[in-house]
């Protein structure tokens, strides 16, 4: 396996929602369709075998980013490269083959799951999209995910009603894994969970990736949590990626005051390693509304007046694999 090589390679990817309007309402209001920009223009590769992070406040567009680059939200423009073959291109029967490369855990535990079936009937889905109708063969092979994330056989019967939040997230896993992906998007997989059992979660999906060379998308807006799982760290703000570091150089000097603002509200203990508390001022502009300029500008307390008002930052390498978005690092 070759570290540095990218699994998955992100090109000026966008992602738009229409918001229809009535057509009484148009000509009231003399409108036309609203877009709202949930991704605005990415760049990013995720490398073979890592843990990309992707955190963010909620809203940022993290979860659309993720859906996109799996074509469950198809995008709107750009190019999601897989192996550097271009996914968006890719007619039916080839989208079937990638999807069984690129698999998602979701963030609710209990609506990801069909209420109605049992636990075998979730995990089997996958298996006879993947040729296994043997029915000896797929039980088994259930049998063998159940026992890997940590469930039981005694629990194939059983409907997810019946489990708790983390023995559901498990299942969710479970059925992610029988594909035998390549890359998984973690969608906040241990968000809805209590603490404890956040930690075994995350164990379990370091140990699977060990075991099975997976490569993870992990999104969260959890940076606690985001310090312990991944490789690199990028940060999403309003559409689109602001900094992209390793996690240690991340959290030791980070160089976008979006990012610097976002650590400093991270709960410490010690309170010789606490940092200056950085109060944003304002709300998340619109993704209906980008401000134009750099995106952060209308909060951002170290703008550059009309250079950040009116023109846009290129994410731009100014470290050692470390990327930022802002004009302040532009020098």
């Amino acid at each position: 396996m070759n570290a540095q090589q990218p699994l998955i390679e992100i090109n000026a990817l966008k992602k738009y929602f229409i918001i229809r309007r009535s057509l009484i309402t148009r000509l009231l209001a003399s409108r036309k369709n609203l877009l709202v920009r949930a991704v605005d223009g990415v760049d990013l590769a995720i490398r073979e075998g890592e843990t990309l992070g992707l955190v963010g406040e909620s809203g940022c567009g993290k979860s659309t980013l993720g859906r996109s680059i799996l074509n469950i939200f198809p995008p709107t423009e750009g190019e999601v490269l897989y192996r550097r073959e271009n996914i968006l291109k890719y007619n039916p029967s080839k989208l079937l083959q990638f999807r069984e490369k690129a698999q998602i855990i979701f963030q609710n535990p209990y609506s990801s799951l069909n209420p109605r079936k049992t636990v075998r009937d979730i995990i089997a889905v996958p298996l006879l999209q993947k040729g296994i109708n043997n029915p000896v063969q797929r039980e088994e092979r259930i049998m063998e995910l159940l026992n890997r994330v940590g469930l039981s056989e005694y629990h194939i019967n059983n409907y997810p009603h019946q489990f708790s939040g983390g023995q559901r997230q498990r299942i969710g896993i479970a059925r992610a894994l029988a594909m035998k992906p390549s890359f998984i998007v973690c969608d906040e997989p241990v968000s809805a969970l209590d603490v404890s059992v956040q930690a075994q979660i995350i164990n379990l999906l370091e140990d699977l990736q060990q075991e099975f060379n997976l490569t993870y998308l992990f999104i969260t807006h959890d940076l606690s949590v985001i310090y312990y799982v991944s490789n690199r760290i990028a940060v999403m703000y309003l559409g689109k990626i602001v900094e992209v570091a390793a996690t240690k150089a991340l959290f030791e000097s980070p160089l976008h005051p979006y990012t610097r603002a976002l650590l400093s509200a991270i709960p410490v203990v010690d309170r010789t390693a606490r940092r200056k508390r950085i109060i944003l001022e304002g709300n998340v502009p619109s993704p209906i509304n980008v401000p134009p300029g750099c995106p952060f500008h209308p909060r951002c307390p170290e703008r550059k007046g009309d250079l950040c008002r009116s023109v846009i930052p290129e994410l731009r390498q100014v470290r050692s694999d470390h990327l930022v978005m802002c004009h302040l690092n532009s020098a």
